[in-house]
């Protein structure tokens, strides 16, 4: 086993404790401080309590907030959709590895890891850190593997919130609940991933703080729309008997009235009456009720996701379909980088070291979706350029077509190479059929092509020179591609003129000169 752990510390400058490493520190326990046993205090859930409940958060003691969040996400299918749509955008976005650098080292550094991230659990893992998005901080316990010698995360464990609390100078260490008072949290243990809705402390950050107060006032909603479903929603039964009822006419005819609604079904003597008034506002008074619960969604739907379009199918107007899917990738990409740093500040680099030792630099993981290029536009731009002396990475172009690099004999499309002795001082040589196949005596139009070159590579530079840097300043190709037109009316053409127009003088001579040389 690799022995680089020895004098390692962490960010904060505390020792590394073997021992820890290769236990479980903050799992479950039967009947102790960690119980998996929960809470409800979303029952019965006022403005009072509510505020009772982030308050004791905010002094440390985030208990009741993290049962409440919890409760919140199991109870309200649209906050649960909205942020389980946010957290699985992020979750499925393929992770790849930066290596530090080409030495082979940090190459074989690289390759461990991108082996290690073809695990069939790694989603669910990163969908299990992404917790931090609702509830402000999540802790993933990271179970390391020593049994093959080396140094591996053999698996991420979630763990409850509810089993740590945060130190209470400033609010952002956590440390773990153990029945000798709250813990540290072992250096290279543990993933404490935080994703903030708005800047403030972990516990003031996250969704569910947000959420909490639009869930309960929907809750009023909801339950006075079952009321007045119930009171409203059916009509109204009205009993009648005559003067000379008795007390036992008048019981027989109460339990008909009375069980009518669910039985459908009553029996009563022929001398009475069973009247039924229909309520006459049910309809515009149901109506509010949706609209008003359809608005604390569409208030969730903003704050999780930035938009509502994507929920609510709600099209036309300035801010709809196209627009609302931008927002909501801007919010994607922010939360992939977020997540990005968090694994390769808690996960990669204690690895690494574990492993190897400390490093000047680390391999880093990138998680991004691939950004939409115009490979057309590529292609013609490369078939214009490259002729004129642009210099192009063959394996950067692979790369972007996703095409592999043909093995060896392996038949391949494209023209044959030139002979060394066809290049002239670094100018591109233009070279006759017939030349390429005898490879004789260079023929005229080639001397003159060939001068014709030397003549106004001096012009042609001048315009590489510009083309390679508008390539070097654009942002994608629509932007070079708009540097371009607005750059090719104002170059130079000056130094070319002489050039084209002797050569076209010299070809026009040898051209002259070749028909009476052959009609001899």
């Amino acid at each position: 086993m690799a022995e680089h752990y020895k004098g390692l510390v962490d960010a904060g400058g505390r020792p590394i404790e073997k021992h820890r490493l290769t236990e479980e520190v903050a799992g479950p326990t039967i009947g102790g401080v960690r119980s998996v046993v929960s809470g409800y205090p979303g029952d019965g859930l006022t403005p009072t309590r509510l505020a009772s409940i982030l308050r004791d958060a905010d002094q440390g003691n985030p208990l009741r907030y993290f049962e409440l969040a919890e409760q919140i996400e199991e109870r309200d299918l649209h906050y649960a959709g909205v942020l389980g749509t946010r957290k699985r955008s992020v979750a499925q976005i393929g992770v790849s590895v930066e290596a530090a650098s080409d030495d082979k080292a940090h190459v074989d550094q690289a390759e461990m890891i991108r082996a290690w991230l073809k695990r069939d659990e790694l989603q669910e893992e990163l969908f299990d850190i992404l917790d931090s998005v609702g509830k402000g901080a999540s802790m993933t316990e990271i179970m390391w593997d020593t049994s093959e010698g080396d140094w591996e995360p053999g698996r991420l464990e979630w763990r409850d919130p509810r089993w740590f609390r945060f130190d209470r100078v400033d609010g952002r260490t956590p440390t773990v609940i153990t029945p000798g008072g709250d813990e540290p949290l072992p250096p290279f243990k543990f993933i404490t991933a935080e994703i903030r809705a708005k800047s403030g402390l972990p516990v003031r950050s996250g969704l569910a703080r947000l959420a909490a107060w639009a869930w309960m006032f929907k809750a009023y909603t909801l339950r006075d729309w079952a009321i007045f479903t119930q009171t409203y929603g059916q009509p109204v039964r009205v009993g009648k008997y005559g003067a000379g009822a008795t007390e036992d006419d008048k019981e027989t005819l109460f339990r008909a009235v009375a069980n009518i609604a669910g039985d459908c079904a009553a029996i009563i003597p022929a001398s009475m009456e069973i009247e039924f008034i229909e309520s006459k506002n049910v309809g515009s008074g149901g109506d509010l009720y949706e609209k008003r619960a359809d608005w604390w969604d569409r208030q969730v739907s903003k704050g999780v996701l930035g938009q509502t379009a994507t929920t609510d199918a709600e099209v036309g107007g300035l801010g709809s379909g196209r627009e609302h899917r931008q927002v909501q990738e801007d919010i994607e990409r922010a939360d992939a980088r977020a997540l990005a740093a968090i694994l390769n500040r808690d996960l990669i680099r204690p690895w690494i070291d574990l492993q190897f030792g400390p490093q000047e630099t680390y391999p880093r993981l990138k998680i991004e979706r691939p950004e939409h290029e115009d490979l057309e536009l590529m292609s013609r731009a490369i078939e214009r350029l490259a002729p004129l002396g642009l210099r192009v990475s063959a394996g950067e172009v692979r790369a972007k077509f996703n095409l592999s690099e043909p093995d060896e004999g392996e038949e391949v499309l494209g023209l044959p190479a030139p002979a060394d002795d066809e290049e002239d001082a670094g100018a591109p040589a233009l070279q006759s059929n017939a030349r390429q196949e005898a490879r004789g005596a260079p023929s005229t139009g080639d001397q003159i092509a060939a001068r014709l070159m030397r003549d106004a590579q001096g012009g042609v530079v001048t315009w590489l020179e510009k083309i390679e840097g508008m390539v070097n300043a654009a942002g994608d190709l629509d932007e070079l591609r708009e540097m371009l037109r607005a750059a090719f009316p104002d170059l130079n053409t000056d130094d070319l003129a002489g050039p084209l127009a002797a050569g076209m003088e010299a070809a026009h001579a040898a051209g002259r000169y070749d028909v009476e040389d052959s009609a001899e």
